[in-house]
């Protein structure tokens, strides 16, 4: 079975009843092309509210070692999520059902609550960003008029997440294309009113922040989200158009959003590029930022956690839980957690990545040929659920100390101690 997606995988016997597949492999008659692949993942991580992270790192680097910061953790995380999305187009599977193998059938919740949980959070991120910024568009101060914003937007956001792949298909390439040609057009405008490049070089840091930390936050922008990529990978023809379609996105998509935050910030003094459209006095050219960006990234994020939903309770349809994650998310928009971002990046960029290394070194140490037929997994892996415990804690420890990159060591322990322990067991195989 070397190379091929099994029809039915034996951890689920239930048929799919959900057009998407959300607990059952992708049949290859349901494989799209790379194309409509890296046009959902561009849309996914064009993501405005990333240049906030941009925004915060800016202050704290002259321009060259800023952008080697950006590269370093861009580096990081497009290989990560590369890997990822292999797995996800070899196996046909979503990260959450795959943490079946990895965690067994009870620990794989874990995963579930974990990589569910910090979506919504970042839903909630999202929406409270569109009411914030429109509201601050509009002039309407009042907090009954934000929460109306997100109240709409949100509905809007979860009818394309419950259209699947083909709506958050054609969200993304109407969308998406536009978004980052005036993204563009603001970052050439702000550098020329420093002066260019050599302007951009003369600026001096005001603000101090260790590389380690840099490199986590820019880690931490989509390291989330990139763990479930193979939510949309498995989607791909074969792993290589896979591995092309999220290098383009998460390397060169999400970076040049961190970079915008970034020139943002040390020329207009505001990373938001919606915000300097507004300060430009066009209105209507930043609420069409805001919308067509946010829209299509947040109904990416409220498929993430719908299908980690539909594996939490083993239901087949990713429906009730895209809408139930998303009221959560909205509730959480309207007491403003999204003032607490960048905090919220260092969490995820921390915690999540070992979770993803569990994941990549088991598939290639046992899994890469499928699942024999008649295997039956345990309730709980516990020597990968030790790997993944292992990798959080020298991640957190390093990212207190500021000893390298922390969601680097994180995914190298917690990789390396599942690699570690497969010796002792012999290696399942199709």
């Amino acid at each position: 079975m070397t190379g091929q997606v099994a029809e039915q995988d034996p951890i689920d016997p239930v048929e799919p009843i959900d057009p998407d597949y959300p607990v059952t492999p992708v049949p290859r008659s349901a494989r799209r092309s790379g194309f409509t692949l890296l046009v959902v993942l561009l849309g996914f991580t064009v993501f405005t509210p990333t240049m906030a992270a941009g925004a915060g790192l800016g202050p704290a680097f002259d321009f060259g070692a800023l952008m080697g910061v950006i590269a370093i953790g861009s580096a990081i995380l497009g290989t990560y999520v590369a890997l990822m999305g292999y797995v996800g187009a070899r196996s046909g599977l979503t990260t959450v059902v795959m943490a079946r193998r990895s965690f067994g059938t009870s620990g794989s919740k874990l995963a579930s609550i974990i990589l569910g949980g910090t979506q919504v959070g970042w839903y909630g991120v999202t929406v409270g960003t569109v009411g914030d910024l429109t509201a601050q568009a509009t002039g309407w101060e009042s907090w009954w008029a934000r929460a109306a914003i997100m109240l709409v937007t949100s509905a809007l956001m979860v009818v394309t997440a419950l259209y699947g792949y083909h709506g958050m298909y054609w969200a993304s390439l109407v969308a998406t294309p536009l978004v980052l040609i005036l993204a563009v057009w603001v970052a050439f405008t702000s550098v020329g009113s420093v002066g260019g490049i050599d302007g951009l070089n003369a600026i001096e840091p005001v603000t101090t922040m260790s590389v380690a930390t840099a490199v986590t936050a820019v880690v931490g922008t989509f390291v989330s989200a990139g763990t479930q990529v193979p939510n949309w990978t498995r989607f791909a023809r074969s792993g290589s158009a896979a591995v092309t379609a999220c290098l383009v996105a998460f390397v060169i998509g999400n970076g040049a959003m961190v970079v915008f935050g970034a020139i943002g910030a040390l020329t207009q003094g505001e990373g938001d590029f919606v915000v300097v459209l507004f300060q430009l006095g066009l209105v209507g050219a930043g609420l069409f930022l805001l919308f067509g960006n946010l829209w299509t990234s947040n109904a990416d994020t409220a498929y993430a956690f719908g299908v980690a939903g539909a594996e939490l309770f083993n239901r087949p349809k990713k429906g009730p839980f895209v809408i139930g994650g998303a009221v959560i998310g909205t509730a959480l928009a309207l007491l403003g957690v999204q003032n607490s971002l960048i905090d919220y990046l260092g969490l995820v960029g921390t915690f999540i990545p070992p979770l993803g290394g569990v994941i990549i070194a088991d598939w290639f140490c046992r899994w890469r040929n499928g699942v024999p037929e008649g295997y039956v997994l345990p309730a709980f892996d516990w020597r990968n659920l030790a790997a993944f415990v292992a990798g959080t804690v020298v991640a957190y420890v390093t990212g207190q100390w500021e000893l390298g990159i922390p969601p680097l060591f994180g995914i190298l322990v917690a990789a390396g101690l599942v690699m570690a322990f497969q010796l002792p067991r012999r290696t399942v195989r199709g």
